[in-house]
């Protein structure tokens, strides 16, 4: 589901599930789901799958960057933050 994101207003929203969810770039946190190994933002309390080039996007209006890399991780195992 792509990102729509309105830098000159810097706001993001995404539709899930016919619900739209908005948030300012700036109260956008960016996690890593570790079971998909991809990135996802929390937009008005929604986790929402995005891809690396909209997490980058995100970052550079100031959205809260969390994510972390998956590989080489053990089941059971915390992610190591890099």
């Amino acid at each position: 589901m792509p990102l729509d994101f309105d830098s000159s207003h810097q706001y993001c929203s995404a539709i899930v599930d016919g619900t739209t969810y908005r948030s300012a770039v700036i109260d956008v946190v960016i996690t890593t789901n570790d079971a998909t190994h991809m990135s996802e933002a929390e937009i008005d309390g929604r986790k929402v799958p995005i891809t690396e080039a909209e997490a980058d996007a995100l970052t550079v209006y100031k959205a809260k960057d969390m994510r972390h890399h998956t590989v080489g991780v053990e089941p059971g195992e915390d992610s190591p933050v890099i």
